[in-house]
């Protein structure tokens, strides 16, 4: 817990908000000021944990290493269980059955906080993507592209396109316990899509399209990036269809090196900065009730503006850990 308080306040002195780093760290804002005050008063010291009275522990300083690093490093699968996910009763069966030690789910909750884990939704990740494709895109190919970016003056974007569904709904709401609140929303189906683009600067360029993005789309987006460009365009992509497209191609060959794409590994989304933004406007949109396409669009619009304007917010998505080899 010390070195993950140190760590925080670290990135906050960095230039992250407190509230990027409490999400990004899975604690509240309140606790992070906690410790930005106790390192202020004491450094280090401040930060270490105090000597508490009280019962024995549940389990030894020994064991509570081997349960972080069994639930950090391990499936379930890899321990014979035929589960793929860590949950509350099974972490409770791999404690009596390793440890001989019967505990309740709630300390068993209890120990997982204390050890700074948090129940999370996961994120599920391809079968297919190449670990070895992927190390080299971080050491070898993303390098010799910011290289040839910087000998040439070239901006690099990072881009991708996301959609905004009417059905789709984020956040909670506070209401009296075993009365489940209603929000009124429309029935009908609508969405918008959106492409966007984002460089280690801290540059925001998006554009809002009703109807499928296509070829002929990403085209016209690609178009845009260059609307004043005085130096090369460098847009790194994934390997939709609509990006290696002959219509696509064909413009890119037209610019007489002005613009260059190149391509992510397979399957490999999380080595994209630009998906933070998809983040935020998601859950804005989600937060609200939406009657028609008008107003998705305009509060679309309204929350990418929003986060052009803040460069610090963009740079922040290159820091996100499996981002930082983007970053400046």
């Amino acid at each position: 817990m010390h070195a993950l308080r140190m760590q925080a306040i670290k990135a906050v002195r960095e230039g992250r908000t407190v509230a990027d780093v409490a999400d990004a760290f899975g604690f509240n804002e309140r606790t992070v000021y906690t410790w930005l005050s106790k390192y202020a008063e004491g450094g280090q010291k401040g930060l270490q944990n105090q000597p508490k009275s009280g019962r024995p522990k549940t389990l030894s300083d020994s064991e509570m290493r081997w349960l972080a690093r069994t639930v950090r490093d391990e499936t379930p699968e890899q321990m014979k269980f035929p589960y793929a996910l860590w949950t509350l009763r099974l972490i409770r069966e791999v404690i009596d059955q390793r440890l001989g030690k019967s505990l309740s789910k709630a300390t068993v909750s209890r120990l997982m906080k204390v050890l700074g884990f948090t129940a999370q939704k996961p994120l599920y990740q391809a079968w297919q993507r190449d670990p070895e494709l992927v190390q080299k895109w971080e050491t070898e190919t993303y390098p010799a592209i910011r290289k040839e970016a910087k000998k040439v003056g070239a901006t690099l974007y990072f881009a991708d396109e996301s959609g905004l569904r009417s059905d789709y709904h984020s956040g909670t709401t506070w209401a009296p316990a075993g009365e489940t609140p209603v929000v009124e929303a429309t029935g009908r189906r609508f969405s918008v899509n959106m492409i966007s683009a984002v460089s280690p600067r801290g540059e925001l360029r998006f554009m809002v399209h009703q109807g499928t993005v296509n070829a002929r789309v990403f085209r016209d987006f690609l178009k845009r990036l260059l609307v004043g460009a005085e130096r090369p365009v460098f847009v790194i992509v994934d390997s939709h269809p609509a990006h290696k497209a002959k219509l696509v191609q064909e413009f890119v060959e037209s610019t007489n090196g002005m613009l260059k794409l190149f391509f992510l590994p397979p399957y490999s989304p999380h080595l994209n900065p630009d998906e933070q933004v998809w983040a935020h406007v998601k859950r804005e949109a989600g937060r609200r009730a939406i009657q028609n396409v008008e107003q998705m669009k305009r509060i679309a619009r309204k929350t990418l503006r929003r986060i052009q304007n803040l460069p610090d917010l963009v740079r922040s998505f290159f820091r996100q850990p499996e981002c930082q080899y983007a970053a400046l």
